[in-house]
């Protein structure tokens, strides 16, 4: 179902090219890098004050055997001091990692968003929205965790181990070789387990990633769910997927429950060895009871910290897997936007000629779409489209607008070929207004000032008068301030059309584009829009895209396309007394049916 799961898992093991790929995060940091710095001194310091506890118990115990009060008092004092200062160092080492993380989080976030905003439509057109969403948060939020928690703890766990080790040694070094005796088996354990682990909680994170997918498309398209009766349908989709969650987490949990169990074995059966062999030795002299609880403590500590190291190792595996899908997110080519709000566009005229121009959609690339598809539309002229579905009649406006590159020929616009253009300026001139207008969740007026951010009030009010908008918007409650709801659910696909509209009268463009705008209307909403295009069309070039052919009937030129090559043109009027043509026989079709 998702293409997106196979090659991007996370990797199994740490590399040293994943580890620099990994890095590379802290760039994100920026002036917040010393954070992490100062939080891995303060990591020092709490595992320092860790180890001296154990020491000063076994001295605290001792002191029953030497009757000395003041000593008692010292080191009692001593332990409240270190407690003291592990709280201390804990707080300022806690807060400093969520500070630094959630810093350079959010400058990733910015990062990656700003990327993918800019990312070309050949990207979207091959990558599923709705799973790139799901993927981007899970990996974010893997990252976070890690940044925050997992990396700190594991350097701890890491200095407990080595700083642990070296004390038990002073200690008693017959204890110490008892002790790491079963170290290796912990680890061989450690290594077998993990491996099942990882796999599982890949395949489990990867399947709520494709159930996520599921929610998020039956929420868009509910009106639709609701409308055929699929809510079964979709539950029971969604059920699927949860289910194989589900058995997913239940295997991997048991691989995790033997783990902990085969750990658990190996860390109270060496204490008790430890305690066992440690008395042995007090009876015999060669150590005090003092020094067999600290030994005692500083095992615990020790074992503790091998049994969470390999859990802890295995987090910052996924981190990097997750890290390294970030940045190849953030390695894809964007196309070259200016992204300065107070850009100027240099106004063009509007003269535009497709010359010879072939082109192939990038995932279909031996289907032919556009076969040498010649044609002008000089300034202020009406271009109309016409043809059979798949056809290539959108595909044409994708193209003018540098949705995609061409596979051959030449498509120019006052005379200078579309690529010598910057990329904002070149779509800054034109508008579209599609056959399913999408609005956003925000209010009518913020939806009208899309075309114009920096729109006065007077701008928008003429705009939506322009276009046919201003008595239904003056007939809510709210007025401009009215929520349109997801995609502009709360509006009729009349009303819909007519912001649409205003936004692109808002925009002023020379080049318009309207891509079957009127296909899906009732009579009464299509006259409305239909007066509010005329409006729209002065003073531009206009390529209209059309399905009812009514719409076009007095076009400067109209454009017969069939099978991606330009069968017939000219005005309505000469296509019609055209014996056989295609258009006639579409008029014929349209009109004698209605």
């Amino acid at each position: 179902m998702a293409r997106y799961q196979e090659n991007d898992l996370p990797k199994s093991k740490i590399t040293a090219t994943s580890l620099n790929k990994a890095t590379i995060i802290f760039k994100y940091a920026g002036k917040h890098q010393w954070k992490f710095y100062v939080g891995l001194f303060f990591l020092l310091l709490t595992g320092a004050t860790a180890l001296a506890f154990p020491k000063l118990m076994g001295m605290l115990v001792d002191c029953v055997k030497n009757k000395d009060n003041t000593q008692t008092n010292k080191i009692a004092l001593g332990l409240i001091v270190i407690l003291f200062l592990q709280a201390f160092f804990s707080f300022f080492r806690l807060s400093l990692f969520v500070n630094f993380t959630e810093n350079t989080l959010a400058n990733l976030r910015l990062s990656l968003y700003t990327n993918l905003v800019k990312l070309p439509m050949t990207f979207f057109s091959q990558k599923r929205v709705g799973e790139l969403n799901s993927r981007i948060s899970a990996d974010i939020t893997q990252i976070q965790d890690t940044l925050t928690s997992t990396i700190a703890e594991f350097l701890r766990q890491f200095i407990l181990i080595i700083g642990g080790v070296i004390l038990l040694a002073t200690e008693s070094f017959k204890l110490t070789l008892l002790m790491l005796a079963v170290v290796p088996l912990v680890a061989v354990a450690a290594v077998i387990f993990g491996r099942f682990i990882r796999k599982y909680s890949k395949q489990v994170q990867d399947q709520v990633a494709e159930s996520q997918v599921i929610v998020e498309e039956t929420m868009q398209g509910i009106s639709i769910v609701k409308a055929f009766a699929n809510e079964w349908y979709e539950i029971a989709r969604y059920k699927g997927k949860i289910n194989e969650v589900v058995k997913l987490a239940i295997k991997g949990g048991k691989y995790r429950g033997y783990f902990a169990s085969f750990i658990i074995f190996c860390l109270f059966g060496a204490i008790v060895a430890v305690v066992w062999y440690g008395v042995r030795l007090s009876i015999a002299g060669e150590m005090s009871v003092g020094q067999l609880i600290s030994f005692v403590l500083y095992s615990t500590f020790v074992g503790a910290s091998f049994g969470g190291i390999a859990e802890l190792y295995a987090q910052i595996q996924k981190a990097i897997g997750a890290t390294e899908r970030v940045f190849e997110l953030l390695e894809e080519t964007p196309e070259k936007i200016d992204l300065d709000a107070n850009g100027t566009h240099e106004k063009i005229k509007g003269d535009v000629s497709f010359n010879n121009v072939a082109f192939s959609y990038p995932s279909r690339k031996e289907v032919e779409v556009l076969k040498n598809v010649n044609f002008t539309a000089e300034f202020g002229q009406k271009i109309a489209i016409v043809g059979p579905s798949g056809a290539g009649k959108s595909t044409i406006s994708s193209l003018l607008l540098r949705f995609y590159d061409i596979t051959s020929g030449e498509i120019t616009v006052d005379g200078k070929n579309i690529y010598d253009y910057d990329l904002e300026n070149l779509r800054g001139n034109m508008s579209i207004v599609p056959q399913d207008v999408i609005l956003f969740g925000g209010t009518i007026r913020e939806n009208i000032a899309y075309g114009k951010p920096d729109a006065t009030e007077e701008e928008i009010i003429l705009a939506a008068k322009q276009a046919n908008a201003f008595n239904f918007v003056e007939g809510f409650p709210e007025k401009f301030e009215t929520l349109v709801g997801e995609r502009g659910v709360k509006l009729s696909g009349g009303q819909r059309q007519r912001i649409a509209i205003a936004r692109a009268l808002l925009k002023n463009p020379s080049i318009l584009i309207l891509d079957e705008a009127t296909s899906s209307l009732d009579s009464e909403s299509e006259k409305l829009v239909q007066e509010a295009l005329e409006v729209l069309m002065e003073g531009r070039t206009s390529i209209i895209i059309a399905h009812r052919l009514s719409t076009i009937r007095s076009a400067d030129k109209i454009l017969v396309l069939d099978n991606g090559k330009i069968t017939e043109e000219g005005t309505h009027q000469e296509l019609i007394n055209l014996e056989n043509g295609i258009y006639k026989n579409l008029s014929n079709l349209q009109f004698t049916n209605n």
